[in-house]
């Protein structure tokens, strides 16, 4: 399993990120990371958390985080948020999948030799960097996040985080893991669950439906 949070802000988000994904905590035991969006770029970091909790590794770190948007993930196995640079721009990636035909998705790319992958995981290849070389396949990210609908077998929710500060949910096609909205003055957010949204002042705004992708701006 795994769980996400994403915020996308006219003021710091950073407190608002890390705490969102310390409230999803449960659902994943082995790897946690956040990346979040400044004026220079990205900020990004990834830890083992399977002999720690995700706020002990990351509470001394937030403090050199500074950004209006950024995305958190905990995962059972892989290493993420990703940072990807291609003909789409530089962004970052989390998802929540389980993808049953990864090996046959990899053998497409690698037969019209369109795709390589240097992260692995503890099931070998690492799904997020195969969610982001289907994306990469496309004209735009809508049309890639609609790509990976298509080509997936099982299930994948997204997080993307562009260098413009767009942030881009998905849920994914058959409705399996939930993916809701959060909504407080000037800032918007992206869930799996809504318990992380009171604390931090966000009302939920609405539950995407199956399929549905939303981009994200502080307004709405």
């Amino acid at each position: 399993m795994g769980g996400f949070f994403g915020v996308v802000s006219r003021e710091d988000c950073v407190n608002d990120v890390f705490y969102g994904t310390d409230y999803h905590s449960h659902l994943g035991t082995r790897r946690a990371g956040m990346a979040v969006r400044n004026g220079s770029g990205f900020s990004r970091r990834i830890h083992d958390i399977s002999n720690a909790q995700f706020r002990s590794k990351f509470e001394a770190e937030q403090v050199s985080f500074k950004g209006t948007s950024g995305i958190g993930v905990i995962s059972d196995y892989e290493d993420q948020p990703l940072l990807i640079t291609s003909h789409l721009g530089t962004y970052a990636i989390a998802t929540v999948c389980c993808i049953r035909n990864l090996d046959e998705l990899a053998k497409t790319l690698f037969a019209v030799r369109r795709g390589h992958f240097s992260e692995t995981s503890g099931q070998g290849l690492n799904p997020t960097e195969m969610i982001a070389a289907l994306i990469d396949t496309q004209a735009s990210i809508e049309e890639g996040l609609l790509h990976v609908q298509e080509s997936v077998e099982g299930s994948c929710s997204v997080l993307i985080l562009t260098e413009k500060g767009e942030l881009f949910a998905a849920r994914d096609r058959y409705g399996r893991t939930p993916v809701i909205l959060g909504r407080k003055p000037g800032a918007m957010a992206a869930a799996m669950e809504s318990c992380s949204f009171p604390n931090l002042g966000y009302q939920v705004d609405r539950e995407l439906g199956p399929g549905e992708i939303v981009c994200l701006h502080p307004d709405g």
